[in-house]
C-alpha cells in the first residue's frame, strides 16, 4: 500500500469515528415488502405487487416504475453527476426524470451546496416532497448499520451501487422483504439507453446481495436471469415458496 493510500485511509477512519455519521433511513418504518428497481435490463414487475409494497427507485429507474403504474416512488437514490453531468448517460437520466417525482431524493455524494443542488433539479422539473443529501461517511454507516461491519469507499473497485444503496436502506428502515427488479450485476446496459454501459460494481454488488440471502434476509429477485446469474431466489408472491430456479449445467459448455 503505498503511503498517499495509507494516509487517506487513515484519515477516513478518523473522519468516520469522529464525525459519528447516521445512516440514511426511511421516516416511518417499512411495513409490508419492499420492491427495489434498478435500470438493468430485463426488468420484472414483481409477482402479486400491490399497494402493500413500499417502493424504491435507482437514478433513470423510475421509467420502469412508470411503466408499472408506479408514478410516486416513495423514495428515489440519485449518483450525484446525474443531476448537471455532461456524458450521455446522464443526459439520458434527465430525459426520463424530467417531470417526474418522488417522496424522498436521496442525492450521492453531492459535492456542492445545497442550492445549486435544488436548482439543478428544477432544471428538469423533477420534483420532491424531501430532498437529501447523502455522504460517502454515511453510505459506510449505512453498510455498517446492515452488514455490521465498516466498508471504506476509498478503492473505487470497493464501491457497491445506488442500487445496493438502497436495498441496505429498506433493511435499514425495517423491511421484512426486500424484492429487487433491473438489479443484475452481470448484466450491461440500462432500459433509458441504448449506450450498453458495463456496471462498475459488479462484483462489489454480487457479494453484497449474497451475503444478505447468507445471513437470511428475506432478499429475493422478480427476474429470472439474476436467479440464474448469482443464485438469489425468484420471489413468488407473498404467499408462494421462493426457490431458486435449477442452475446451469456447466459442464456441459
Amino acid at each position: 500500500m503505498s503511503y498517499s493510500k495509507i494516509r487517506r485511509t487513515i484519515k477516513e477512519a478518523l473522519v468516520y469515528r469522529f464525525s459519528r455519521p447516521k445512516p440514511p433511513r426511511h421516516p416511518t418504518r417499512f411495513i409490508g415488502p419492499v420492491l427495489v428497481v434498478g435500470s438493468a435490463p430485463g426488468s420484472n414487475l414483481p409477482k402479486g405487487f400491490d399497494e402493500n409494497f413500499s417502493v424504491l427507485t435507482v437514478n433513470g429507474s423510475q421509467s420502469v416504475a412508470r411503466k408499472w403504474g408506479i408514478a410516486k416512488p416513495d423514495a428515489t437514490f440519485l449518483h450525484f453527476n446525474q443531476v448537471d453531468g455532461t456524458n450521455d448517460n446522464a443526459v439520458a437520466v434527465r430525459r426520463v426524470l424530467n417531470g417526474e417525482e418522488t417522496g424522498i431524493l436521496y442525492v450521492m455524494r453531492w459535492p456542492f451546496g445545497e442550492q445549486r443542488l435544488r436548482d439543478g433539479l428544477a432544471a428538469f422539473n423533477y420534483r420532491y416532497d424531501q430532498l437529501r443529501m447523502v455522504s460517502t461517511y454515511q453510505r459506510i454507516a449505512l453498510h455498517e448499520a446492515v452488514m455490521g461491519t465498516r466498508h471504506s469507499e476509498l478503492d473505487n473497485a470497493r464501491k457497491f451501487s445506488n442500487g445496493i444503496t438502497a436495498v441496505l436502506y429498506a433493511f435499514n428502515s425495517g423491511a421484512s422483504t426486500v424484492v429487487i427488479s433491473g438489479i443484475n450485476p452481470g448484466s450491461t446496459g440500462h432500459v433509458y439507453n441504448e449506450l450498453g454501459l458495463r456496471r462498475l460494481h459488479s462484483d462489489m454488488d454480487s457479494s453484497i446481495l449474497l451475503k444478505l440471502r447468507g445471513r437470511g434476509a428475506n432478499l429475493f429477485t422478480a427476474d429470472p436471469e439474476v436467479v440464474v446469474s448469482i443464485g438469489l431466489p425468484l420471489w413468488q408472491g407473498a404467499g408462494g415458496r421462493s426457490e431458486p430456479l435449477p442452475q446451469p449445467d456447466v459442464r456441459a459448455r
